[in-house]
């Protein structure tokens, strides 16, 4: 007898889920891989070994420079490996963090989705809100431990220690709020403006005058449930589940 799930229809996704599922990833690619490829290898040497030792005609050498070859590879690989999944699990902290913050959201009628995927990327957090729709990007950096752990945010960039950071973390939110817009507009038909947030968890957010005129929301995730809960409201109950049903149903027909 046929049998099919009793699920209806797919679960929405969990905050930091697309690291999660990179984590496994470089888990089992990058280190079990390459650990157990080598063990095998190493065993296969010591019965070279000892057929060599029993008489049996030996041919060790040959393996044993392979094995060697192997497990100095494997060691670079799984060090490199180590380091990945050390920023990942940083990464995925972050994420969950701010999911818990936004989560507090709900009391006030918001809906709130984790981890939404585009083409190639995805959204770590979507916020929609009486006060309107945001696009919500975590950056988990480590801080340091001493002094004050201060970023400043000029308007267009963030700099930690006046050194701009690696990555432009204002253009890529920036970018996921244009995609959500557009996505909503072809799904809803409607215009709908969606504001880019950037949070940095355990950071001091210091803006500049010019940071003011910016678009971009640069703060930290503790605070952001009042921004979002003090800002004039701009939807209505019906906006926010005529939103909230269609991006729903864009995520469950991934």
């Amino acid at each position: 007898m046929k049998t099919k799930s009793p699920l209806t229809s797919k679960p929405l996704r969990n905050p930091g889920e697309s690291l999660e599922l990179e984590l496994q990833d470089v888990l089992y690619d990058g280190i079990l891989y390459w650990v157990v490829t080598t063990i095998v290898v190493t065993v296969l040497a010591g019965m070279e070994w000892w057929r060599w030792y029993a008489q049996i005609p030996p041919s060790p050498k040959v393996m044993t420079g392979f094995a060697f070859l192997l497990a100095s590879y494997s060691a670079w690989r799984v060090a490199k490996s180590w380091r990945h999944i050390k920023n990942l699990k940083l990464g995925l902290a972050g994420e969950k963090a701010v999911g818990q913050f936004l989560e507090r959201l709900r009391e006030h009628g918001a809906k709130v989705f984790h981890d939404i995927p585009g083409d190639k990327f995805n959204l770590d957090h979507v916020v929609i809100h009486r006060s309107g729709i945001y696009v919500v990007e975590t950056k988990t950096w480590s801080k340091p431990d001493r002094g004050e752990a201060k970023l400043v945010f000029d308007g267009e960039r963030v700099l930690k220690n006046g050194k701009e950071m690696d990555r432009n973390g204002v253009a890529q939110v920036a970018a996921g709020s244009r995609w959500l817009a557009e996505l909503l507009k072809e799904s809803t038909g409607r215009v709908l403006s969606v504001r880019p947030v950037l949070v940095y968890p355990g950071w001091f957010i210091q803006p500049t005058a010019e940071a003011k005129s910016s678009k971009v929301w640069v703060l930290n995730p503790k605070v952001l449930p009042a921004f979002i809960n003090n800002s004039r409201e701009t939807l209505t109950p019906e906006d926010v589940h005529l939103c909230s049903y269609h991006l729903t149903k864009y995520i469950q027909g991934m």
